[in-house]
This record gives structure tokens, C-alpha cells and sequence, in this order.
């Protein structure tokens, strides 16, 4: 495929060449796709169209909504509703399950997004983003949380737009990572990152170091040595990188390499991680695997993790296979 393909000629030529041809999954992504091209255009905007700062409301998650986190929330939601494929949705700034209204067609998957990712970043114009994931729903019922507490092996699709210098749509239905970037001129998704493959090795590692304190010893040794550089036991200088969006984190990995770790730590006991396994650790990890990276808990593999409520937490850690592997055996050896 060559640049000028668009994302749904590509998908639908993928389809054909692995017999699993699927009207409705690409009817379906088309729907998510004019999703994404909204929030582009809202996020682009922004203080021209007066959609920066923060609201006095706080959502599922006990953090304070921007309120680009409303209304991202409110096009995905009411754009993908009317798709006819989907049976319910479910996102990181709602308590519940999200029904499909009665006068909406109802279809067999399950869309779980977070709209917004990195939105702490929007009022300093740094890289955000949108996560999603399609599950099927093989019942007539209308859809329930145990529904959606599928491991993320079960995952039909996963994606991320990235709303940086360009908007972006990287996307996996399992065969590949392949990216797509907004032709704003003809308002299409088109091929310019076809095979996207994560180095195994890297000298980049991103971490939010000001949470130190709070590490776990294997964590606190991996870190340590890259710090240490050539004169440390790795014999080699490693650059540190943070972004606070895990989009534009996963992102960078994906174009050069990196690990991205966001580990277990004691600054909340009450809490196994600080990422959302269903909005943001399992679509992540099914593109990063792949794209033949790895994505771990540090102890287990994430895709693997039987999820126990919509906005479990979990430890990530994911990237370049060398890299994760090693952080994997000093958990092992811990």
C-alpha cells in the first residue's frame, strides 16, 4: 500500500487478503473516525471556540474534568450511537455503562474509549489524544458492566487518534500497526505509516520521576542503571522522556523506540496503578504487541488480566521488547 490509500480502502483490502471480511467493523470505524476528525476540530480550535480550562466537576475517576473532557466525551458518544453496530459503550468519564438509545439500531460490539487522554496537556497545547476498543456483544440483551470485563485478548480492534502537529489515527485489528494521517483537504484518514514496528532495543526511557520515592526496588534498579549511563552497568547513555499523555508516549515508542513504564508504587496503597485496564493499558498493549513490542504488569502480561470492574486500575509497562523483558526478570528476581 502506498500513501494515498484511505483508511478504510486499506482495512477493507486487509479484510479480503485474511478471508475475514466484516461490513459492519468497518462500518463501525468509520463512525470513529468522524469521531475523532470532531475532536480534532474542537481541540484545534480551542480558546478561539472557548473550549480550555476546567470545570467545577470531577468524573468517575475522582480527578477534575477539563472541559474538553465533557465535550469529547459527548461527540463520542452521541457520534457512534447512531453507527447501528454497537449495543453499548463504555467511557473513562462515566460511572456506568452507556446504553444505546431506543430509536438507535443496535448491532453486536462494544465501543470503550477514554476521549481525551493527556488532558491535563490541552491548556498548554502539548499532544493529546484518544483511546479506543471494540468487544463484541454476542447477546439480544441490552449490554451490562460484566459485559464489558473481557481480558484484552478478546479485543476485535484497538486504536489511538493523536491530536499533535498533525492528527493521526494508529490502529490494530490484529494484524500489524498500521498509521493513518488527516488530510484535512479532502477530510480523509490516509496510509503513511503502513507496518509500524517497535525497535527491540532502545536508549529512551519514560517515567514520571517525581514519583521516585513511591518505586518498587525492581523499578528503582532498572531506572537507576539507565541513569548511571556508561559508567553504570548497562556501559551506555539512556535519555529520559515524560509527556503526561500516554498517547504521545505510546506514539513516540511506536516511530523510534522507548519504554514506557507507569509501574506499581506506594503514593496510593489503595490503588494497584494509576492507568485504566479497559480505557487505556489494553488497547494500548494489543497495538504495542502488535507492532512486536511487549506489555506488562511488571509481573503479568496485561492482555492477559481478567478485568473486575470497568475502571480497575493496573500497573503498565510496555515498549521495546529488549527493555520491558528486563524490567519483567528484576520482578522475577525481586
Amino acid at each position: 500500500m502506498q500513501t494515498g490509500t484511505t483508511l478504510i480502502q486499506f482495512l477493507t483490502e486487509e479484510q479480503r487478503k485474511t478471508g475475514q471480511q466484516n461490513t459492519d467493523i468497518l462500518e463501525l470505524l468509520t463512525t470513529v473516525t468522524i469521531s475523532c476528525k470532531r475532536i480534532s476540530s474542537a481541540i484545534n480550535e480551542g480558546a478561539l471556540a472557548g473550549v480550555m480550562g476546567s470545570l467545577d466537576s470531577e468524573n468517575i475517576q475522582g480527578e477534575t474534568q477539563k472541559k474538553l473532557d465533557v465535550i469529547t466525551n459527548e461527540i463520542f458518544l452521541h457520534t457512534n450511537e447512531r453507527s447501528g453496530q454497537l449495543a453499548g459503550m463504555a467511557s473513562e468519564e462515566m460511572e456506568t455503562v452507556y446504553d444505546i438509545p431506543a430509536d438507535c439500531r443496535r448491532g453486536k460490539y462494544l465501543l470503550v474509549f477514554d476521549p481525551l487522554d493527556g488532558s491535563s496537556n490541552v491548556d498548554v497545547n502539548i499532544s493529546v489524544g484518544t483511546i479506543f476498543s471494540i468487544l463484541e456483544h454476542n447477546k439480544t440483551s441490552h449490554p451490562v458492566t460484566a459485559d464489558f470485563l473481557q481480558p484484552g485478548t478478546r479485543q476485535i480492534v484497538a486504536g489511538y487518534a493523536l491530536y499533535g502537529s498533525s492528527t493521526m489515527l494508529v490502529i490494530t485489528t490484529g494484524h500489524g500497526v498500521n498509521g493513518f494521517t488527516l488530510d484535512r483537504d479532502v477530510g480523509e484518514f490516509m496510509l503513511t505509516h503502513p507496518g509500524m514496528t517497535i525497535p527491540t532495543q532502545t536508549k529512551e526511557f519514560a517515567i514520571n520521576a517525581s514519583n521516585q520515592r513511591f518505586w518498587e526496588a525492581p523499578v528503582q534498579r532498572y531506572v537507576s542503571e539507565c541513569v548511571a549511563g556508561k559508567t553504570g552497568p548497562r556501559e551506555r547513555d539512556f535519555n529520559m522522556r515524560w509527556v503526561a499523555s500516554m498517547v504521545a508516549e505510546v506514539h513516540r515508542i511506536l516511530v523510534r523506540g522507548g519504554i514506557f513504564m507507569y509501574p506499581k508504587d506506594t503514593k496510593d496503597p489503595t490503588k494497584a496503578g494509576k492507568l485504566r485496564l479497559m480505557y487505556e493499558a489494553n488497547p494500548m498493549s494489543f497495538i504495542v504487541e502488535q507492532a512486536g513490542g511487549v506489555s506488562s504488569t511488571g509481573r503479568q502480561r496485561i492482555l492477559n488480566i481478567q478485568p473486575e470492574g470497568l475502571h480497575q486500575r493496573v500497573p503498565v509497562i510496555l515498549g521495546s521488547r529488549e527493555e520491558v523483558e528486563r524490567v519483567i526478570s528484576y520482578h522475577a528476581a525481586n
